[in-house]
């Protein structure tokens, strides 16, 4: 099971960088959907980042 977590969690990243993409698409037609968009973005590496920290933490905890 911690291999599934280990993969999918990467699958955070890949809608991070879909969502900053489409921000820089949309950016000169309509600056608040891009704002929107690269605000998600942020906020789904952030998820990326604590998810990763505390499955590693819990991964350390198991070993000792």
């Amino acid at each position: 099971m911690n291999t599934l977590w280990k993969f999918l969690q990467y699958g955070y990243l890949i809608v991070a960088v879909i969502f900053f993409i489409e921000s820089i698409i949309t950016w000169k037609d309509n600056q608040k959907k891009a704002l929107l968009m690269l605000s998600f973005s942020i906020f789904i590496l952030l998820i990326f980042f604590l998810k990763r920290y505390f499955r590693k933490k819990i991964e350390k905890r198991n070993k000792q």
